[in-house]
């Protein structure tokens, strides 16, 4: 079984900063796809930003120049370093990681933490 763990949420002023954290642990032999996605209330929960275990990214338009994706895969590790915070951020971010262990591959999700942009 494996075990995504998000940190780093909280509340900030709008135009301040975040950086969220995604431990994955468990067992573990690769992973390839990892993604943040949020989900604010009444909304559906989409995707903000993805990378590959090569390091390349893509983001959705209403973070990108704001928001950076890095990982450690030394570590299993997903940050997600979030600038110029808006009100409109505010969401639940969900880390997402496709793992492969003995040959197969599954997505896990992470709890999830808080992010709240205060005007």
């Amino acid at each position: 079984q494996v075990q995504l763990v998000e940190s780093g949420g909280g509340l900030v002023q709008a135009g301040g900063s975040l950086r969220l954290s995604c431990a994955a642990s468990g067992r573990i032999f690769s992973i390839n796809l990892m993604e943040w996605h949020r989900q604010a209330p009444g909304k559906q929960r989409e995707l903000v930003a993805i990378i590959t275990n090569s390091g390349s990214t893509n983001y959705a338009h209403s973070v990108k120049g704001r928001f950076t994706i890095s990982r450690d895969n030394a570590k299993n590790t997903l940050y997600l370093q979030m600038n110029s915070l808006k009100p409109e951020d505010t969401a639940v971010y969900y880390c997402r990681a496709q793992v492969f262990d003995a040959g197969v591959g599954r997505d896990y999700w992470g709890q999830g933490t808080q992010v709240t942009v205060s005007s």
